[in-house]
């Protein structure tokens, strides 16, 4: 499956693991890891990008498009960026250790 993407866009469609509380309960939970995706990510695209980089099976993906908070700072009002949240879930057996740097 990852052999039908180009490598480059998929070295580039994970921005960042989430790391939280939230997310270190659905990762203890469900065996699922959040990460934060580019803006035009795909599904397919998820999928293989975390089994290329971390080299682990994933279940499935769903993603959560989040939009930015309005903020002000006295008369000032800003609005922070939307952000797109990606949940993979991952086959069992599997994990990711994000303290190493890679699969365990």
């Amino acid at each position: 499956m990852i052999k039908n993407f180009n490598p480059e866009r998929l070295l580039q469609v994970l921005v960042a693991p989430q790391v939280s509380e939230k997310a270190t309960y659905i990762a203890d939970k469900n065996e699922q890891v959040v990460f934060i995706v580019t803006p035009d990510a795909t599904k397919p695209e998820v999928k293989a990008a975390v089994e290329m980089l971390f080299k682990v099976e994933v279940k499935s993906v769903q993603i959560a498009n989040l939009k930015g908070k309005f903020k002000r700072a006295g008369r000032n009002i800003g609005r922070r960026s939307d952000v797109r949240k990606a949940f993979v879930c991952l086959k069992p057996g599997q994990e990711i250790n994000f303290a190493e740097g890679g699969a365990a």
